[in-house]
């Protein structure tokens, strides 16, 4: 336990120096959306499709962890819906919970730590899971947001916006094309990978750092607006969601499908389960925001999710061969 303790603590470690920076106000909160944008436009896609275009592209496209993510993914959507639902949480509220309880750090956080646990080849399945929540989970919740009529323009405005944000967000577009690359042997002329090398090292460092600034801030804004205190029940049963009942189902919907022969590797299970332990995406709190549910409930669950998973995550390393 020790040994995992000494690699996970430095990535948890910067997450606690970007919150303690922005509640200290040593990082001006106006400089937080332009940390995000270097990671979301910059950083975070040079070092994905510097994984995807050196990672095979059989791992990259794997049908069988396509099919268990996106099928836990959708288990965990509902059931999260169903705990969440109350006279307090309708479906924007309850949808966009049921998003940062399916959906993991697995951008900021999930793949240099992956990376560093497991070697080079734990980044594929860990991009493909990316890829998949991204692309499938987000949109499903957001369409199920739009089920209570809480926007006036409805559901096809939604749509729309989701549309739009798939569209303009580069961490599909640097996926694909890594995974071109990486089927094609296409190597980038030197000088122009050099540049993006030079990018791919700070994503890590900065995306953590970026990670804690932006939960600080959540926090901050929600008080700044006098928002009312948040009973226990409406965001540490989503946390713990997130944190325990993901990697398990994971772990036995993925033996479960071994067992009745799917072809999925051990190793690609075990990526799977630990990228299911991580904690909840912070950048669901930006989403959050811009279709009105309630932020600085989302941000409280990620906030515990994250705090927690530095002992949740570390004991899942531990238990697994």
């Amino acid at each position: 336990m020790l040994k995992i303790f000494l690699i996970t603590f430095p990535f948890f470690a910067l997450v606690l120096c970007g919150y303690v920076a922005a509640r200290r106000r040593l990082l001006s909160l106006d400089a937080i959306p332009g940390l995000n944008s270097f990671v979301l436009f910059f950083a975070l896609p040079c070092m994905l499709y510097r994984f995807g275009s050196t990672t095979p592209v059989a791992q990259l496209f794997d049908g069988g962890v396509f099919l268990i993510w996106l099928l836990c993914a959708g288990v965990i959507v509902a059931l999260t819906v169903a705990v969440s639902m109350n006279h307090r949480i309708r479906w924007n509220d309850a949808s966009f919970g049921a998003l940062v309880a399916a959906f993991p750090n697995t951008g900021y956080m999930g793949v240099p730590l992956l990376v560093a646990l497991l070697g080079p080849a734990a980044a594929g399945p860990t991009i493909l899971t990316m890829a998949v929540d991204m692309l499938f989970t987000t949109s499903l919740c957001i369409a199920l947001s739009r089920l209570d009529g809480v926007d006036e323009h409805g559901f096809a405005h939604a749509a729309e916006k989701a549309l739009k944000g798939m569209l303009f967000n580069p961490m599909p577009w640097s996926i694909l094309l890594g995974g071109v690359a990486s089927a094609f042997a296409f190597t980038l002329p030197k000088p122009v990978m050099q540049t993006v090398g030079l990018l791919a090292d700070a994503a890590s460092p900065v995306a953590l750092f970026t990670i804690g600034a932006v939960l600080a801030r959540s926090q901050m804004l929600a008080a700044a607006h006098n928002h009312p205190p948040i009973p226990l029940r409406d965001y540490v049963p989503v946390a713990a969601i997130k944190l325990v009942v993901h990697p398990l189902l994971v772990l036995g919907v993925g033996s479960a499908a071994v067992a009745l022969g799917l072809p999925l590797s051990p190793f690609a299970l075990t990526v799977m389960v630990l990228a299911a332990a991580l904690p909840s995406a912070s950048n669901v709190s930006l989403l959050a925001e811009r279709f009105g549910a309630d932020n600085g409930r989302i941000a409280r669950i990620i906030l515990v999710s994250t705090a927690a998973a530095f002992f949740t995550f570390s004991l899942a390393v531990s238990l697994l061969p």
